[in-house]
């Protein structure tokens, strides 16, 4: 299958650019796009045989729920039922915006949408290209991450490419995600709220308008299991995970360099052949901040941001794991992050693509 590239300019967004992809939709093609978060990888979401396309196309489990995207509040009332009236006082405050909605399903949603659940993960993007689109497409759009399952989600159009090239008959190219992390998801079919997903809004950002919602991140725990029912994307399969083993390495600054370096020094010693000319490792890749990126002994450091910038740190996550598979290094640590906003967020997608491996020093 060819795929074709359609870029759009974001300073001059018309709906005629995008007749051919809402066609394609309608048509129950699949359309990659831009959102806020990470680009997503859309069809029709009322239409059954076209989820099953997007998990064919990502080698997605089918027990995995899709997330359906929509372009006004007033599209909720087609797909959920039993919508309370916290529903609206979150879409009032972060809608549009990076926030999912579980709710119970229409019988009109395909089960296989909703990973055969009776429940409807919904969300309303802010990216104006997605808002466009979905509506010149005149569908729901079913859109989770435009990757392969279990690779880094996709940032940038040219990740997109990389995994989907082939695969699909359009990828929309809209540049950089501006957040880089998905949507919060947070379940409203419980009897009390239950944040399912951490993302860029956060725990106390839900407590401003549900004081009742319980602080459920997926505990570190919970994340090296798997759980048997995922109402949500992202909680049941290893996700994110790059090529090489991944551990994360928290505690003090100071001990978490010492610690990076002294595994480092065992990968040299353990074959010459990990030795660059300058004598440093060129087989282990590490995942620092602005802070630290300058105290390891590899050449292979990606310096994720400052820790004065956590925005900057979860925009390039996700571009940083799809480094190290470019890098080929079969061995990478990552600092923690346990002290910002974001924190809980970032820690979440990174013990995801570790598997649950930490170490504390």
């Amino acid at each position: 299958m060819e795929t074709k590239i359609l870029k759009i300019d974001r300073n001059k967004i018309n709906e005629s650019d995008f007749e051919e992809a809402g066609k394609l939709l309608r048509n129950g093609e699949l359309v990659a796009f831009p959102t806020e978060t990470v680009y997503g990888l859309g069809g029709n979401a009322m239409d059954a045989e076209a989820s099953r396309k997007i998990y064919a196309a990502k080698g997605r489990p089918s027990d995995n729920p899709l997330i359906v995207h929509i372009s006004k509040i007033e599209d909720l009332e087609e797909i959920a039922t039993d919508i309370p009236q916290t529903a609206y006082a979150l879409a009032d405050k972060f809608w549009p915006g990076p926030m999912t909605l579980i709710l119970k399903k229409k019988e009109c949603v395909p089960k296989s949408t909703t990973g055969g659940l009776d429940t409807v993960a919904v969300r309303m993007p802010s990216d104006e290209i997605a808002r466009t689109l979905i509506a010149v497409s005149k569908v729901f759009v079913a859109a989770p991450s435009a990757n392969l399952s279990g690779r880094p989600s996709p940032t940038k159009a040219s990740h997109v490419i990389e995994d989907m090239s082939g695969r699909i008959p359009m990828i929309i190219d809209g540049g950089s995600c501006s957040i880089g992390l998905e949507s919060s998801i947070i379940d409203l079919t419980t009897e009390v709220p239950t944040i399912l997903r951490p993302g860029f809004i956060t725990y106390a950002d839900f407590k401003q308008v549900l004081e009742d919602t319980e602080k459920d991140f997926l505990s570190r725990d919970v994340q090296k299991t798997e759980v048997k029912v995922a109402k949500a994307p992202g909680m049941k399969y290893k996700h994110y995970a790059p090529k090489g083993e991944l551990t994360i390495v928290e505690g003090e600054p100071e001990k978490v360099v010492a610690y990076i370096n002294s595994k480092i020094e065992e990968q040299k010693n353990s074959d010459s052949k990990n030795i660059d000319e300058s004598g440093k490792n060129i087989k282990v890749a590490v995942l620092a901040t602005t802070e630290n990126h300058s105290l390891y002994n590899t050449d292979l450091i990606y310096d994720v941001g400052s820790r004065a910038d956590e925005e900057s740190i979860a925009r390039e996550l996700f571009a940083a794991l799809r480094q190290f598979d470019d890098w080929e290094v079969p061995v990478i640590f990552s600092e923690s992050f346990n002290d910002n906003k974001l924190s809980n967020a970032i820690m979440n997608r990174l013990l995801k693509a570790a598997g649950g491996k930490i170490v504390t020093v």
